[in-house]
């Protein structure tokens, strides 16, 4: 996978932490079960959800957490208390009015929160605050663009909550303030009256929006000419005047995070393989040399012998979560439960006696087929060894759990396409092409071989020039294919990685986006199939974009027993 500038920025276990704690808040104060982060972006299902308002898009890296529950709860306000097809209707098309009206109706709504709910209110009304602060501090609002809108967002969000507009920029937005209050004062009385009603609102709203696109493009009309303002270019880009508000369309599916692919959208999103005649799939532990294989096995030993972590708890950890009870005969000599026709001739002997019942015996059983799937690309190569000693410990504690285990891997047979791509070239290389170079999918422990003997192979990950790149969708196609030809019932996979799918080869032939949008789709499908639970564990970064079930971790830092107890929840399904 990829670490390049079109990658995911590094994503820490507490932001994780934090973007589950607003979805929390998001789902219980709205009642919609489905809310969930996934790569960063706030999801209903698996369609994104739309946030245009300006002061709802804060950096969870740099914003206060007060911040974050603001936003958050001013969502769950605009799922509980907006009809969104109704909004749809009355929206402008215009941006800069689009804009205006869709923070008013947002402002509308946080106005809807309950009197008890102290909280939230406070949430909100910092949220606002903190962003308004922000804006001014960096000087966007001294452009003439930027000043009227900021001037006009004070001024709704004073009226609508019946408080004073900031004492900080009181001063600064009192002239501006003071020129278009007259051509707002009747529609700004409105919104306060008809807060209630929705429809009633937004005709008050439209009005406001529709003035100050006017006043926009009058002030527009007289710049013409003059030298550019530099306050309004970076006003209008904090605004986010050129935001695709159209992306919103409840039919369209949800989009990679990364971008869409152009190549995948042509062929009607039919992925395609230019060639699969070199594609193979290959015991790992038979592409390393045995002595070699020793010599990993013995060092992996030593930094799993320094780590301290409690196998048997963890084993006993994933019986409760991954076991089911079964029927295991009889327990005889119970005081309470079935009469045992076999003592009844004790009420005659002993009429004290009170152990004449027997019960059904339930043990834990383990029906259940774990298989990790690694991404063994050429940026995995720093966390290889942490990646190894983790899955081993994880290996041990489920086969004595009883569970059965898969650790399989892949990448690509050369660097920049291979033999692939030159028979591609020799075709004098026709347009999108697909999949551009050879896969090698590597099993380092399959599910009928016990721990104990697939020990040295498993040290096989440690071997540096396996790690070449990696088509992460066709992978993930081919484990869930072989967990389906195995007799366990429930089937979980769970997939290490520390970026997006990266094949340079494809990519260049295709466009960046070919290979990420292909992995959500067969993770899409095969999660919409329900017979294999797709899980993914980011090294580094948030992998939701992907995997609805997702956890962020550092390596190699964070190997202790805490870490290992939330890749038991995650396994287990309770974890987001």
């Amino acid at each position: 996978m990829s670490t390049d500038a079109t990658a995911p920025a590094p994503y820490t276990r507490e932001q994780q932490e934090t973007d589950e704690l607003c979805a929390g808040a998001i789902r219980a104060l709205s009642g919609s079960s489905s809310i969930r982060y996934r790569g960063r972006r706030l999801h209903d299902g698996h369609r994104p959800l739309p946030i245009h308002a300006a002061h709802l898009q804060p950096d969870a890296a740099l914003q206060d957490l007060p911040s974050l529950r603001g936003a958050a709860d001013s969502v769950a306000l605009r799922l509980l208390h907006t009809d969104a097809a109704l909004h749809k209707s009355l929206c402008p098309l215009d941006p800069v009015a689009r804009l205006v009206f869709e923070l008013l109706e947002q402002l509308r709504v946080e106005t809807l929160a309950p009197e008890h709910h102290a909280g939230v209110i406070a949430n909100l009304r910092h949220r606002f605050t903190a962003w308004s602060h922000a804006f001014y501090d960096s000087g966007l609002a001294e452009g003439a663009s930027g000043l009227l809108l900021y001037t006009v967002f004070q001024m709704c969000w004073s009226r609508l909550t019946a408080r004073p507009v900031l004492e900080k920029t009181e001063d600064f937005i009192e002239a501006t303030r003071w020129s278009v209050s007259s051509q707002l004062s009747g529609d700004l009385a409105g919104l306060r009256r008809h807060r209630l009603d929705q429809a009633g609102f937004a005709r008050h709203a439209l009005a406001i929006a529709q003035a100050v696109d006017a006043m926009l493009k009058e002030a527009q009309t007289a710049r013409d000419g003059s030298q550019d303002d530099g306050g309004d270019a970076k006003a209008q880009a904090a605004f986010k005047l050129l935001l695709d508000f159209d992306s919103d369309n409840d039919h369209l599916p949800d989009a990679a995070p990364l971008g869409d692919s152009r190549a995948l959208r042509d062929s009607d999103g039919a992925y395609k393989a230019y060639s699969t005649a070199y594609d193979r799939e290959e015991n790992a532990g038979e592409l390393v040399r045995r002595a070699l294989l020793l010599d990993y096995r013995e060092r992996m030993d030593g930094r799993i012998a320094s780590l301290g972590i409690n196998t048997a708890r963890l084993a006993r950890r994933f019986t409760q979560l991954l076991a089911v009870p079964r029927r295991d005969g009889w327990s005889f000599g119970e005081e309470e439960g079935y009469i045992d026709g076999r003592r009844l001739a004790q009420l005659i002997s002993s009429p004290s006696e009170r152990r004449l019942f027997r019960k059904e015996q339930f043990l834990p059983q383990a029906d259940c087929l774990v298989s990790f799937l690694v991404d063994c690309s050429g940026s995995m190569k720093t966390h290889a060894e942490s990646v190894a000693v983790l899955l081993d410990i994880l290996l041990r504690a489920l086969d004595q759990a009883g569970i059965s285990t898969e650790l399989l891997g892949f990448t690509t047979g050369a660097w920049n396409g291979g033999r692939v791509k030159r028979d591609w070239m020799r075709a004098r290389s026709p347009a999108n092409p697909g999949r551009l170079n050879e896969l090698v999918h590597m099993v380092f422990k399959d599910g009928d071989t016990r721990w104990r003997r697939a020990r040295p192979d498993i040290a096989a990950l440690l071997k540096a020039d396996l790690y070449r790149e990696g088509v992460d969708g066709e992978a993930v196609d081919w484990a869930c294919t072989r967990m389906l030809a195995r007799p366990e019932r429930r089937r979980i996979l769970l997939v290490v990685s520390d970026g997006c799918p990266m094949d340079t080869a494809t990519n260049l032939a295709n466009d960046e986006f070919y290979l990420a949008q292909h992995l959500k789709q067969v993770v899409a499908r095969r999660e919409a199939q329900g017979a294999v639970e797709i899980c993914g564990l980011g090294l580094g970064l948030d992998l939701g974009a992907y995997y609805s079930r997702s956890l962020a971790t550092t390596l190699p830092a964070s190997l202790n027993n805490e870490l290992f107890s939330e890749i038991a929840q995650l396994l287990g399904g309770r974890k987001r």
